[in-house]
């Protein structure tokens, strides 16, 4: 153990102690996340550097403090990345806050989330402790996956030390598609391609105009792209509609900032929303985001009625409940991962829901 995390890990016991809330930052960029941090903060960006990488066997391994833009710069010299597509949100981006906040990009409909690519993490936990769960090999992951467990947790049950990902070749091709197209017809149509044997790793809806992303061998993006038509971007527009698209620094994002941001997490077919606001859609129709004034109660509805749930992403009330109330049966769930890792509760406590 370094002097490093010996250190967090003697502040961790000592504030368990005491009671005393920590709120665990790496570079700040996924603040906004979750409701309304509070505690001391413990800083954890300096515990920085890739650890292993072997590119011919799709895996590495890096310290929680790593920036993510130096890890993917180190995958691109091998022609490799990280295929969810993790948005940065900000220069300060680390991996750690990467998996903490579990969000993907783009590609996440035909790649993955995060979660899927965890191969192992080492944490140290609200006692103090450093524990290890997973490895660097598929093989390893036995019994209940702790590993995916971590994402999307927003540090509420530990402090994230190392992690191993699963990474991928780039594509060998690329080519972006636009179409004009109302909301219906989009989701009629992004369904009916879902079905098909095409190449697609990328969608976006918005203002009647629908953007689709091919990607794979030449021969397969080539006959998707002459098989479906629509007007073919240019490279370098593409990749800046997609990059822009990733860390919401499109237009829509830009001119929706003055409302509070939701994002639906629905089923693909599922009808349009109908509310209040504008909306670009994702992910084959499963993923919608809103910019609306709406009350919190009319868009869970709406959602849940879709079959879904609506999150609270930006914006708005941080201090109510951002996410979707759980069940009693699944917020009991949450309160025992929370007890086992963190029986104190002293880590971002309040982050995912009050109490947990």
């Amino acid at each position: 153990m370094s002097d490093l995390v010996s250190a967090w890990a003697e502040r961790i016991r000592g504030a368990a102690a005491s009671g005393t809330p920590l709120c665990i930052e790496g570079g700040g960029s996924k603040r906004f996340v979750g409701r309304e941090a509070h505690g001391e903060v413990l800083n954890v960006a300096e515990n920085s550097g890739i650890v292993s990488y072997e590119p011919t066997e799709l895996v590495v391994t890096a310290r929680g403090g790593t920036p993510l833009a130096e890890l993917e710069a180190v995958l691109a010299e091998q022609n490799q990345f990280l295929a969810f597509e993790p948005p940065h949100f900000g220069t300060g981006a680390t991996l750690a806050g990467c998996v903490a906040a579990g969000l993907s990009g783009p590609r996440r409909a035909s790649a993955g989330a995060v979660r899927d690519f965890m191969l192992g993490v080492k944490i140290v936990d609200g006692r103090g402790e450093v524990m290890s769960f997973g490895g660097q090999v598929m093989k390893n992951v036995a019994g209940y996956d702790v590993s995916r467990l971590i994402a999307g947790s927003l540090g509420t049950l530990g402090v994230i030390l190392e992690v191993s990902l699963k990474v991928l070749p780039r594509p060998v091709a690329e080519q972006t598609l636009r179409f004009a197209l109302d909301e219906a017809r989009a989701i009629d149509q992004l369904n009916e391609w879902g079905g098909q044997p095409l190449p697609v790793s990328a969608s976006a809806w918005e203002d009647g105009v629908l953007t689709l992303r091919l990607s794979g061998a030449e021969a397969a993006v080539r006959a998707a792209c002459a098989r479906l038509g629509g007007e073919t971007l240019g490279e370098q527009t593409a990749a800046a509609f997609w990059q822009g698209l990733r860390e919401q620094q499109c237009d829509y994002f830009a001119d929706g900032a003055e409302s509070p941001l939701w994002r639906l997490s629905l089923p693909s077919v599922a009808e349009p929303l109908q509310l209040a606001g504008t909306q670009l859609i994702e992910w084959g129709g499963a993923q919608r985001w809103l910019c609306s004034d709406a009350p919190a109660e009319a868009i869970r509805a709406r959602a849940a009625a879709l079959g879904g749930h609506a999150t609270l992403f930006r914006g708005g009330d941080r201090k109510s409940e951002v996410f979707t109330p759980l069940d009693a049966p699944l917020l009991t769930i949450h309160r025992r991962l929370k007890a086992a890792f963190d029986p104190a509760g002293i880590l971002n406590p309040g982050r995912l829901y009050q109490g947990i």
